[in-house]
């Protein structure tokens, strides 16, 4: 029983260090769980410690890698001898016409052990299942099981053609996940479930580097923008009633304390005026960038009620409103991005981003937009390829504005590294690293106004 604790206690730590809020309660609950289901049906506890340990559906991608390696399917390589990669596919096409997922699992064990396999150590140095996959090459059996589906069902159990290939490539995605989790599990069993829960599962898209991310992780962290942005707007809410309570005034606190002798006991608040500040946001859309610039901008959009008035520009070298273009990235957000690059007149001569050209014309063509009640949020990485970085113009938006935040992409060691402007730009207004979707949305909560 004790393996089993530890097993517990080992899946509650490795989900904790990737930002899944798991107290006390949750662990002691999991280990009831367990205790109540019982380790022979292993899909069975896999969703009694999921209901126990998650408090969203986001997180059951992470749940089900990690529960993969402290639970595992088996232990060592399989039983039977792997067959040749012709065999295997032979039968993984026979596995996806039928669906049959105990089958998918234990081929992916097999193809692991055959084809996964790297290094020149008795057994193997390692196990990869991106060499598992490549050597299989599971997405070219598609046609293959969609004849052997309309073969064995006559119609394909009434399904239209590409409904039925749809149903088969996720057949397809859920062996390749089958065939990542073995990957793991194996080497997990020579170096440790704790170092590979670490460092080789997927974290959750709010923990992906923006500058890493892929296209569907950034999909992924687009549909998180709404229930994120709820979030924040409930937070900017408390805020705003709180500081609309005021501060002490003290002349009228001790004026009213002469009916107790003296003694304040009911203190006089200063009432403030109710203003909903104004936001500006200065986006590079360039490159690697763009994805965080997009993002943001979705978010900021969703937060709109929260603003007496919200604008927003883009700029590669050269810039321009795209407040408008932005209004219409609620019903397509993937495809905001490549609406902005169409639409918006972003570059001169040369693709390339240029801050000074950039922020000088924003300083010049759109200064009225910045005034005492305007708070500029500037996104990008500060990269300036060579060129003049223009503080005169940064200088003179932060004279104008109530306030001005740089939100960095960037790893903070790689600020003034090569072509990186951060620490001159930083020296005259506030820089912040800004990594992921995670740390943006404490810095939106923290550094917006109310």
């Amino acid at each position: 029983m004790t393996a089993v604790a530890d097993r517990i206690t080992g899946l509650a730590g490795a989900l904790r260090a990737h930002g899944v809020r798991i107290g006390t309660g949750e662990t002691v609950d999991a280990a009831r769980a367990v205790e109540a289901l019982g380790l022979a049906d292993r899909e069975l506890l896999r969703e009694g410690l999921a209901a126990t340990l998650l408090h969203g559906p986001g997180q059951r991608a992470l749940f089900d890698s990690v529960f993969d390696l402290y639970f595992p399917r088996g232990v060592g390589g399989p039983r039977e001898t792997p067959g040749d990669r012709e065999d295997l596919r032979d039968r993984l096409a026979r596995a996806l016409a039928e669906d049959d997922r105990a089958l998918m699992g234990r081929l992916a064990a097999e193809a692991v052990d055959g084809l996964g396999g790297y290094g020149s150590s008795p057994g193997s140095d390692g196990w990869s299942a991106y060499q598992t996959l490549d050597r299989l090459r599971p997405q070219t059996l598609l046609a293959r099981v969609r004849a052997d589906v309309r073969g064995r069902d006559g119609n394909g159990a009434g399904f239209t053609d590409r409904l039925l290939d749809d149903e088969i490539r996720r057949r397809i995605e859920e062996f390749r996940r089958l065939v990542g989790a073995e990957a793991r599990r194996r080497v997990a069993e020579r170096r440790g479930r704790d170092e590979i829960a670490r460092r080789g599962v997927r974290p959750t898209a709010d923990r992906v580097d923006f500058l890493f991310a892929n296209r569907d992780q950034l999909a992924e962290l687009r549909r998180t923008v709404a229930p994120l942005a709820r979030k924040l707007a409930t937070r900017l809410a408390a805020r705003r009633r709180r500081a609309a309570r005021g501060t002490v005034d003290l002349r009228r606190t001790l004026r009213s304390s002469l009916s107790t002798g003296g003694v304040p006991m009911r203190p006089v608040l200063r009432r403030r005026r109710p203003v909903r500040p104004e936001l500006v946001l200065l986006c590079d859309v360039s490159g690697s960038v763009s994805g965080f610039s997009d993002f943001t901008m979705l978010l900021v959009q969703a937060l709109h009620d929260q603003f007496g008035k919200v604008r927003v520009f883009a700029f590669v070298n050269r810039l321009d409103e795209v407040t408008g273009l932005l209004d219409h990235g609620r019903a397509d957000p993937d495809g905001l991005g490549a609406r902005i690059r169409a639409e918006a007149t972003l570059t001169g001569w040369h693709g390339s981003s240029d801050y000074g050209v950039a922020l000088g014309e924003f300083a010049e063509r759109y200064g009225g937009a910045v005034g005492p009640r305007t708070t500029v949020f500037v996104l990008g990485d500060a990269r300036t390829n060579m060129s003049d970085p223009n503080l005169a113009a940064v200088r003179e938006v932060a004279r104008r504005a109530r306030r001005v935040y740089w939100l960095n992409p960037e790893p903070h060691a790689q600020w003034g590294t090569g072509d990186s402007a951060a620490p001159a730009y930083a020296d005259l207004v506030e820089m912040h690293e800004c990594r992921t979707a995670r740390q943006l949305g404490a810095l939106i909560a923290r550094l917006l106004p109310v």
